[in-house]
């Protein structure tokens, strides 16, 4: 075969550079073509300029390899030469049928994790917290949800993703304020990831719902599985209704559409959006309903919620905040089962609309 049929595309302009297919960055990857101008292949068939970080490169000659088919059709009778007209054009080969070599995931040790846990009086979540709980119910829950501190980052908070098999995933860490509770709308405190401080690939990087290892904890196999948006509010949910188990997608629509769920296989779920929300994740309820998950969607605060609650996007931890922790410590330690219901009548929490 001669070598120099086959060619990159030069470049003539971002039109010819392309979406790599397994990096999925644009305008960096360039097809390889045919410069007898017979043979169209699909347009896998390439190579990313990101050889460090991606390395994809899926040459002409690994595709004849694995379409037998197509290179019979570049050959005479007598197998010598290859043609140089009248061959007919590859059929285009779907995407998911290319086997690319698979990129091994990359789990955080769990010594690294272990080392992050604690230094609490440096952790502006934890001091909100702390004032509101005392300092022994939210070092219990950061504990048991793993949330550790983020110490060069003087008070972030590292929530950690645990998957169901006690697997660390990734670290995700945000700054809060110890006063409010807020997160912190400094431009320097945006939103990090461990993976990204590291310079590990996040191709490599396979997210999880925060707290999703509480699912199979024994005492937790039987309860219904809620979900939230954000981390804070399953930390703070948890502690008011501990009868349900409470998770983080982690963000308006965070793992709702890239979940394994299996993991729910068998279980009761109820989503809990965040005000201004509920369309959306009913759109999400309906599609996990289709894959054969019994799930839910809690509206009743929707229903009832003032104008300015709705455009402040208020959560239901905004909500469970306004009953005075103390108050409720105390009642809940003197009549739990009484105190839990009068909480969960006064939230709706019976309310649950099937789809």
């Amino acid at each position: 075969m001669n070598g120099n049929r086959f060619i990159l595309q030069k470049y003539k302009g971002r039109s010819t550079r392309h979406e790599c297919p397994q990096c999925h960055r644009p305008h960096c990857f360039t097809r390889y073509i045919d410069t007898e101008g017979v043979i169209s292949f699909p347009d896998y068939v390439g190579r990313c300029d990101h050889e460090n970080r991606c390395g994809y490169h899926y040459t002409p000659k690994q595709f004849f390899h694995d379409n037998p088919d197509a290179k019979k059709l570049l050959f005479d009778k007598d197998g010598g030469n290859f043609k140089s007209a009248k061959v007919s054009k590859v059929p285009h080969i779907r995407e998911q049928e290319l086997q690319e070599p698979k990129v091994e995931p990359y789990y955080f040790d769990q010594e690294f994790m272990r080392r992050t846990l604690g230094h609490y009086s440096m952790n502006n979540l934890y001091l909100f917290m702390a004032r509101n709980f005392g300092r022994e119910n939210t070092e219990e829950m950061f504990l048991g949800y793993g949330v550790g501190t983020a110490k060069l980052w003087h008070g972030a908070t590292v929530f950690w993703q645990i998957d169901v098999n006690g697997r660390q995933r990734d670290g995700k860490i945000m700054m809060y304020d110890a006063e409010s509770g807020h997160r912190s709308r400094e431009e320097r405190h945006h939103v990090n990831w461990l993976h990204s401080l590291m310079g590990i690939d996040k191709e490599r990087i396979r997210q999880c719902f925060f707290g999703e290892h509480l699912i199979r904890k024994e005492n937790n196999q039987t309860k219904k599985i809620a979900i939230v948006e954000s981390e804070k509010t399953a930390i703070i949910a948890s502690f008011y209704l501990p009868q349900l188990v409470w998770i983080a997608a982690g963000g308006k629509d965070g793992m709702l559409s890239q979940a394994d769920l299996s993991i729910f296989n068998g279980r009761e779920v109820i989503f809990f959006p965040d005000l201004g929300m509920a369309s959306n994740w009913r759109k999400k309820a309906i599609s996990w309903q289709r894959q054969g998950i019994n799930v839910k969607v809690y509206d009743f605060i929707e229903q009832n919620a003032s104008e300015v609650d709705t455009l402040d996007g208020l959560d239901i931890a905004d909500y469970l905040l306004q009953e005075e922790p103390r108050e409720y410590l105390l009642r809940t330690m003197m009549a739990q089962n009484v105190a839990v219901k009068s909480l969960v009548d006064k939230l709706g929490l019976e309310i649950v609309k099937e789809q």
